[in-house]
């Protein structure tokens, strides 16, 4: 049995997938880049700024399906230019302060539309 997730608190799905599925006591959120679930429109600057916006997104999406960061188990990070790796790194550590997840980041050649982040996260 599943349970999709959907919440004011992150962006719209801009697509056909969920943002987030709960499933077998884990939560699937869906890979979140810095738009602003208001106005769903993008963040403007830098990869700091960016992932700010996305970490703020992925935990709005985690706490609506009644978690929270702190029970993030796997991240997958996606940057459009690992040059921007310890900026990111920066902002992304200030939201795992304890018990820091399993992660995963890799360079791909383009993310939608045009962002520098987009991270991925299953909780319990």
């Amino acid at each position: 049995m599943k349970e999709i997730i959907a919440t004011e608190n992150g962006p719209k799905a801009i697509g056909p997938y969920s943002q987030a599925v709960k499933a077998n006591g884990f939560i699937f959120v869906s890979g979140q880049i810095c738009l602003d679930p208001k106005s769903q429109t993008l963040i403007e600057g830098d990869i700091a700024k960016q992932t700010e916006r996305v970490m703020e997104n992925l935990k709005g999406i985690v706490e609506a399906a009644g978690s929270s960061l702190d029970r993030v188990v796997k991240t997958t990070v996606f940057l459009s230019d690992m040059n921007d790796f310890a900026k990111m790194n920066e902002v992304y550590g200030r939201y795992f302060t304890t018990s820091a997840p399993a992660r995963a980041t890799v360079q791909v050649a383009r993310l939608p539309r045009d962002v520098k982040v987009e991270i991925e996260v299953i909780a319990t």
